[in-house]
């Protein structure tokens, strides 16, 4: 997995915790060496919220180098984007991307749409001289992944940065497990696993949306959540996976056509016809995989939306010669450590309480012991990618880590269909 030359993570820039700079501007407002940072979305639903919640929040919570300004929302559906536009705060609508992108109010693109869209947009908005930030998967095949890879490395070289959004980076508690590795606080690395359960599709009643649908969405389990937690094990571990073996499975194949807009997870069946209408499900419902990383290490992986009773439950877990570590994304203001140099009858697995000042981003925020939720891990990837704007540094994660997790995937859809062979991912 290639490394940023220069990191614009959560230890780059040191953070006031509360003010701006002598004779600095207010958050909001504009002021010497506070130029405006004005960024068009394209997309409006839950990642689109998401996004709109980091970038409205970040200029009033951290001292910034430049002001983020929410310039113009942009979605196909005219009248549900101005009321999107309306709800977040955005300025100005769009209905087509390509406007947006040849705005000149428009510094950055922050895509929020369809996977099958990423790779178009993003390539056309890095030409055009924007900065880019990209959901996750970054794209929905390898080959999109390495064109966008290589337009984004093109435009780094004309001062233009691009950053895909694998937001659990952002989590305190993850960003100061990646600390504690990198410290060397586990030794030698041996195990990493990891799952990422969710039971939204277990009604086979659920509609078949875009996220079912291949052309759409590139995969299923496997892209919308698979690429969260290889993501994460590969930035947790600091290496690159070298391999994997894997199973993949669709439990339900056919499902009722949608009868009206989906919005987030949920969305509606064209129910009310004496025949309901399906098409076929040609996405994976569920991805479970091992892999070796570079160094020897071994991590196994389960991605599944029918793990009925679990909403949003990651867990990872790594294990090294000197100690583990543990995190769980619905208690994430905890991180669980255990020192294996401590004598046996001291030693377990401890809570730490990651809300402290000297943490990730958290001097930023409230008291010790007032924790955060899911929406502050898109504010500080906003404030991430705003010092990596500023600095003309390269994002973390880069569209080059977007491409690695991409080939990962590849590799285990491959595996898959040859019966779980051991799959080399390409370098």
């Amino acid at each position: 997995m290639e490394q940023p030359q220069q990191s614009a993570g959560p230890e780059a820039a040191p953070e006031r915790a509360r003010g701006a700079a002598p004779g600095a501007a207010p958050d909001g407002a504009p002021g010497p060496g506070r130029p405006p940072l004005r960024v068009g979305m394209v997309g409006y639903a839950f990642m689109g919220a998401a996004h709109s919640q980091g970038w409205r929040t970040v200029g009033h919570v951290f001292d910034l180098p430049r002001r983020p300004v929410l310039a113009v929302l942009c979605g196909r559906d005219g009248a549900a984007a101005r009321a999107a536009a309306e709800r977040h705060g955005w300025a100005a609508v769009e209905t087509d991307w390509r406007a947006l992108i040849a705005r000149d109010d428009v510094d950055l693109v922050d895509i929020c749409t369809p996977g099958d869209s990423h790779a178009e947009i993003a390539v056309a908005a890095l030409a055009a001289g924007k900065h880019v930030l990209c959901e996750k998967p970054l794209a929905n095949t390898v080959a999109e992944a390495e064109a966008m890879t290589r337009a984004a490395e093109e435009a780094y070289g004309r001062g233009r940065v691009a950053m895909v959004g694998f937001n659990y980076r952002r989590v305190p508690a993850t960003a100061f497990a990646r600390r504690l590795v990198a410290d060397g606080r586990l030794g030698t690395l041996r195990h990493v696993r990891v799952t990422y359960l969710q039971d939204w599709l277990a009604d086979p009643a659920f509609p078949l949306t875009w996220r079912l649908r291949r052309e759409h969405a590139g995969s299923g389990a496997l892209g919308d959540l698979g690429a969260h937690i290889v993501d994460l094990a590969q930035y947790l571990a600091g290496e690159p996976l070298a391999g994997v073996s894997a199973l993949t499975e669709t439990f339900v194949r056919e499902r009722p056509l949608p009868g009206g807009p989906s919005r987030g997870l949920v969305a509606g069946s064209a129910t009310g016809t004496p025949k309901v209408s399906t098409g076929t499900v040609t996405v994976d419902d569920a991805a479970l995989f091992t892999g070796r990383f570079a160094s020897g290490a071994l991590a196994a992986f389960e991605a599944t939306r029918y793990a009925t009773g679990r909403k949003n439950a990651l867990r990872v877990e790594l294990n090294g010669e000197r100690g583990s570590l543990a995190f769980d994304l619905e208690r994430l203001n905890e991180l669980w450590f255990h020192d294996a140099t401590e004598p046996g009858t001291e030693a377990g697995f401890r809570r730490i309480l990651v809300t402290e000042p000297e943490h990730p981003y958290l001097d930023a925020w409230w008291p010790p012991g007032h924790g955060l939720g899911y929406e502050h891990t898109f504010v500080h990837q906003a404030r991430d990618l705003v010092h990596a704007v500023a600095a003309g540094s390269r994002p973390d994660p880069s569209f080059a880590d977007g491409l690695q997790v991409q080939r990962v995937l590849a590799a285990v859809e491959e595996s898959a269909e040859k019966n779980s062979v051991y799959t080399p991912v390409a370098g």
